[in-house]
This record gives C-alpha cells, sequence and structure tokens, in this order.
C-alpha cells in the first residue's frame, strides 16, 4: 500500500510564489518591449505579455496584503498596476476627441484616494524612514490620479501625446517592478535607499527619453 502525504500549503506562501513569478516575468520581458520597433509584431507581443504579468503581480500582491503585508503594500499594488493599464488604456484615446471611458474615471479617483491615504499613514508613522517613505509615494499617487482626472477634462493636444502617455506609463510600471525587486533583494542597502533609488534614477531616465521623442516628433 502506497501512503500519500498531504502536505498542507500555505497560502501565503503559495501566492508569494506565484507573485514572484509574475514579477520575474515583467523584469525580464520589459526591456524586450523597450528595444523592439514600437509599433511592430514583437513590441506588441511582449508589451502584451509585460501588462498581464503586471496583472499577475498586482492581484497576487493584493491577496498578500490581506493575508499579512497590509494596507501600505495594498496601495503600492494599485500605483504600481494604475501605471500599467493605464499605458495600456491610452491606447484607445489616441485622437484628442477620444473620451475617457467610466473605468478610467474611476481608476484615476481610486488612485487618487490611494495617495491620500498613504499620506495618512505616513503622517502616522513613528519611523523617519518609513514615515517619508509613505509620504513620498503618496505624494506621487496623488499627484498622477489627480493629474489624470484634470487631463481627462482638457486632453494634450498633440498628435503624439498618447505614444509619449503610453510610455511614459509602462516605463513607470517598470520602475515600480524594480523598486519591488530591490525592496526584497537589497537588504544591504538602507530602506530609504532601495525603496527610492529606482524612482530617482527611472524618473531621470524618463525625462530624458521623453525630450529626445519631443524632439524627434518635431522634426
Amino acid at each position: 500500500m502506497v501512503i500519500v502525504r498531504v502536505v498542507d500549503m500555505n497560502p501565503f506562501i503559495v501566492i508569494r510564489t506565484i507573485h514572484i513569478v509574475f514579477g520575474a516575468v515583467a523584469l525580464f520581458i520589459a526591456p524586450l518591449a523597450m528595444v523592439t520597433a514600437k509599433g511592430g509584431f514583437w513590441h506588441r507581443r511582449w508589451g502584451k505579455i509585460y501588462f498581464w504579468a503586471m496583472a499577475g503581480v498586482a492581484v497576487t500582491a493584493a491577496a498578500m496584503c490581506w493575508l499579512r503585508t497590509g494596507l501600505f503594500m495594498f496601495f503600492i499594488a494599485i500605483l504600481s498596476f494604475y501605471l500599467a493599464i493605464t499605458g495600456y488604456r491610452v491606447l484607445k484615446r489616441k485622437k484628442a476627441t477620444d473620451k475617457p471611458q467610466t473605468m478610467d474615471w474611476g481608476i484615476s479617483l481610486v488612485l487618487a484616494l490611494a495617495g491620500g491615504g498613504m499620506i495618512v499613514l505616513g503622517a502616522m508613522s513613528n519611523d523617519p524612514s518609513d514615515r517619508w517613505i509613505k509620504i513620498i509615494f503618496g505624494v506621487i499617487s496623488l499627484r498622477i490620479g489627480a493629474a489624470d482626472l484634470v487631463r481627462f477634462f482638457k486632453p494634450a493636444p498633440t498628435e503624439r501625446a498618447w505614444m509619449i502617455a503610453h510610455m511614459m506609463r509602462f516605463l513607470g510600471a517598470y520602475i515600480a517592478t524594480v523598486t519591488a525587486f530591490s525592496v526584497v533583494n537589497f537588504k544591504f542597502l538602507p530602506e530609504l535607499v532601495r525603496w527610492l533609488w529606482p524612482t530617482v534614477i527611472g524618473t531621470v531616465g524618463i525625462v530624458v527619453w521623453r525630450n529626445y521623442y519631443i524632439r524627434k516628433f518635431k522634426e
């Protein structure tokens, strides 16, 4: 007789494992979308894989927050997926006359509220590093959400605005992916540094990239 031993699996560990797999896919697939020709077959293919990997990251992150990691990480999950989903949905509004849908209004409002929540959590924290991490990401989230709501009333007049927004948001989502990797793995760095260095370096990179394409579009 063969006796099969059933091992009870910890739900958090199972979800975390799935989360890591999705995160690894997002981390390594995004650069492939970045370096392939914009609008080409492989750019779209890698971009879709990256988007759905980020969706998996967001869903599993939300589940982990519910089970163990808490409200702040839930807000961070909202921010990271918001950048990915808005980068995807802007492709449906390539013309200035294309109006945002109810979903667009809703997710922007959710991000703005999440940003406000992070700021409140930061103000309540007694740890200086923890306080500033929460406040900084709260301000970033609130600013992005509020700016998008304002932009819905007054879309950018330039024809290529959608392309700039698409790439900026996907690059922003990738910064969030690198941040998660840094926070988990770079324990040798001070907490504030391992949370913020991807945002600092990534933001500089996005600004340089954005200015490059704006000049290119004017040629």
